[in-house]
């Protein structure tokens, strides 16, 4: 563990593991590392792997308030700095804030798991305004059934009564994952409203120079592979990859099914096209 600077005299802790090139690793929303600590052991044997807290979470500092994604992207920007990475994974909220990063900040690789990037409309919406009503009316439970159901289409949960999800909600949030996304919802609901309001088509990331690895599960939400298909028409240098029997955590297993295309698409020699912009 070590102490770094933020741009802001905040510190972030930095949490490193494994020997050889350098991956950070930018965590989605409604969790901490701690769900990502078995990816990082599953590539310590060829990287290193550098997890961190986002603001507001765990050992993190407070984010700034009203918060935008500026914060996080300065502070990846110190992380790969700092550890001279330059091959970045993003998953989910994180997977948008890697790409949009990626726009600006010296990221040669980056892989997405899941990113929540809205393209025309394709990232499901509905949902959000009923869970903030229920967060500000302080039911917790319920807004994080609605936006459960709402981000999952595919789980057949989603498609029981509310009351029924909600219960079930209840008995979920008695575990410690989901008491931290119970905690976390808060935050979590802001950074989608955020995303939500960058919607617009895949041009849009088309400044985006880096060999970029588009990845989602064949079991986790449908809309991904569309949203990931038009993102790889845009990006100059990105392709796309479906993880059989994988759903939207299945980063955070980390199966060989998972981490072995991540580590193929680090360990591939770096192309002309890549050391040039570097």
């Amino acid at each position: 563990m070590e102490r770094i600077s933020a741009r802001d005299g905040a510190s972030i802790v930095l949490h490193s593991t494994g020997h050889g090139p350098g991956i950070v690793v930018v965590h989605g929303g409604g969790v901490t590392i701690d769900v990502y600590r078995r990816l990082a052991t599953a590539l310590a044997d060829r990287f290193t792997v550098h997890l961190y807290n986002r603001r507001g979470r765990a050992d993190a500092p407070p984010r700034s308030l009203p918060y935008t994604f500026e914060q996080d992207i300065d502070d990846l920007a110190v992380v790969l700095e700092h550890t001279g990475s330059d091959n970045v994974i993003g998953h989910s909220s994180g997977g948008f804030i890697a790409l949009k990063a990626a726009l600006r900040l010296p990221i040669d690789r980056l892989a997405l798991y899941d990113a929540a990037v809205c393209v025309d409309g394709g990232f499901p919406s509905a949902w959000l305004a009923p869970a903030q009503a229920a967060l500000r009316a302080g039911d917790i439970a319920r807004a994080l059934a609605i936006t459960s159901a709402g981000i999952n289409p595919q789980m057949a949960a989603g498609k029981l009564p509310l009351g029924v999800q909600i219960a079930i909600i209840r008995a979920f949030m008695r575990t410690r994952i989901g008491r931290t996304m119970g905690e976390l919802l808060p935050m979590t609901l802001d950074e989608s409203a955020l995303i939500q309001a960058h919607d617009g088509p895949a041009s849009q990331w088309a400044g985006v120079t880096a060999e970029v690895l588009l990845t989602c599960g064949a079991d986790g939400p449908p809309y991904y592979l569309d949203l990931n298909a038009a993102l790889a028409r845009a990006l100059p240098r990105a392709r796309t990859l479906t993880i059989p029997r994988s759903g939207h955590d299945a980063i955070n297993r980390a199966y060989p099914r998972m981490v072995e295309p991540l580590a193929d698409f680090f360990a591939a020699p770096v192309t002309p096209e890549r050391t040039s912009h570097a």
